[in-house]
């Protein structure tokens, strides 16, 4: 690649991963799309996106470590219920179609945001609930089937575990997000990466750009995240959720017209 399309994608992901590292997930959104775009076939660009999404978390992890209240159990029992369903979601992926998936995603996505933008109070406080057996379970599994999705479409996937956290478990939209950008951004996209380079293949040669925006916007969204108030965070999510989900949709109402078109 030449240095100018290398400049461009690190704009893209510089652009992609502030976003994503400040609302809690969403570098998809940008970054995947101008992947594919520049020639890359799904499963590849997947596995290519999923390494320098490893540097979101890498970035935002160097900013948030100080700032965090992280719990060590909270974060073990949130990579124990992930980890499986990324796995699983990574071989699913591989040589298959997904554009009604995709479809379906983006539908559920927007209503994310839109459902937050209706919930004044969501995320506001910090006011832990469901830390029983039951919730710990039915949490569990529906961060599981999250891993499932960040495995296989992954665009935007970590926004579903910023909501789970907010909406079930009760934390903070700043809470929630810190957990998202160090477990999600570093440790599910890592095993998501690893497993879809065994099974695919990683354009190297485009990671330098890649991974340097992901290294800095992450950074620079978390420090955002950190300085501002969970109102501004909450209003943060419920945009990036709402474009995500149009984005989904419209992408794929529009391939599928082409290909009608053409035949």
């Amino acid at each position: 690649m030449d240095p100018l399309n290398q400049f461009i994608l690190f704009l893209v992901s510089l652009v992609a991963n502030i976003f994503s590292a400040f609302s809690g997930g969403g570098a998809g959104l940008i970054q995947l799309p101008v992947v594919i775009f520049f020639g890359l076939t799904f499963s590849v660009a997947l596995a290519t996106h999923k390494v320098a999404s490893v540097a979101l978390g890498v970035g935002a992890t160097i900013r948030h470590w100080k700032e965090s209240h992280l719990q060590r159990q909270f974060a073990v029992f949130i990579l124990a219920t992930g980890l499986p369903g990324v796995f699983i979601g990574a071989n699913l992926i591989v040589g298959v179609k997904g554009s009604h998936a995709e479809i379906a995603l983006g539908v559920l996505t927007a209503s994310l945001g839109i459902y937050s933008f209706f919930k004044e109070s969501l995320g506001q406080n910090y006011q832990p609930k469901n830390q029983n057996r039951r919730g710990y379970l039915m949490g569990g599994a529906g961060i599981f089937f999250v891993g499932i999705l960040n495995g296989s479409l992954t665009s935007g996937t970590g926004l579903f575990v910023t909501l789970l956290l907010v909406s079930w478990f009760g934390l903070d939209y700043k809470r929630a997000v810190a957990y998202t950008l160090i477990l999600v951004g570093l440790f599910w996209n890592g095993l998501g990466a690893v497993t879809l380079g065994f099974l695919s293949h990683i354009e190297w040669s485009w990671l330098p750009a890649l991974l340097l925006g992901s290294l800095i916007g992450g950074y620079i969204g978390a420090h955002l995240s950190i300085v501002a108030g969970n109102k501004f965070i909450k209003r943060g999510f419920e945009i990036v959720t709402v474009l995500i989900g149009a984005q989904l949709i419209l992408r794929n109402i529009f391939e599928a017209d082409s290909a009608i078109n053409l035949t």
